[in-house]
């Protein structure tokens, strides 16, 4: 059925760069009536377990995708957006750590982050991970998420003999609210 699409788009025209935007357009519709499909199923009470075997994701991915948190503080609908360029602003943290910059990443700590990490511990923390696993060798791709007034973002580190996940949550000016680094489990 792709390659029949596919195959069909491009032979109406010959510009790929309009064969392209038409096929983003077509993605665009489609995840626009998935949206609708799943709001309709949820007013008609389907669960987000439901939704998401349909979808073939877990229920909380569905829910993270497609759903519409309330916020129990205010009752309005909470913004879900991830924070623009957050992706590379772990990976920047994670380069800082790997190489000692302790400074950097202290100062970029939200206050109760400035009040509970000092650089001392951080770097001590970093050192233990070092000693166990050995050097940084790279950085996964990150997921990234929004959890009230946070996004989270998971960025899996290969290290030289083992791996972790760095888990940095960071507030909407870009402030670090969280770090920790989490051994990976292997399923």
């Amino acid at each position: 059925m792709e390659a029949f699409l596919a195959s069909r788009v491009l032979t109406r025209s010959d510009d790929w760069a309009d064969s392209i935007g038409r096929a983003v357009s077509m993605q665009a519709a489609a995840d626009d009536v998935v949206r609708a499909v799943v709001q309709h199923a949820r007013q008609n009470g389907a669960t987000w377990q439901v939704i998401g075997d349909a979808l073939g994701v877990s229920r909380q991915a569905a829910f993270q995708r497609y759903g519409r948190p309330i916020d129990p503080r205010t009752g309005e609908s909470m913004n879900t957006t991830p924070l623009p360029g957050v992706a590379e602003l772990a990976a920047s943290v994670i380069e800082d750590l790997a190489s000692g910059q302790w400074t950097r990443v202290t100062e970029r700590f939200d206050p109760s982050m400035r009040a509970s990490l000092s650089e001392d511990t951080l770097a001590a923390a970093w050192a233990q991970i070092v000693g166990l696993s050995g050097a940084l060798e790279g950085l996964g791709e990150p997921e990234v998420s929004r959890a009230g007034d946070m996004t989270i973002t998971n960025t899996p580190l290969a290290m030289e003999a083992g791996d972790y996940t760095a888990q940095i949550v960071f507030r909407d000016d870009r402030a670090i609210a969280g770090l920790r680094i989490l051994e990976r489990q292997t399923p």
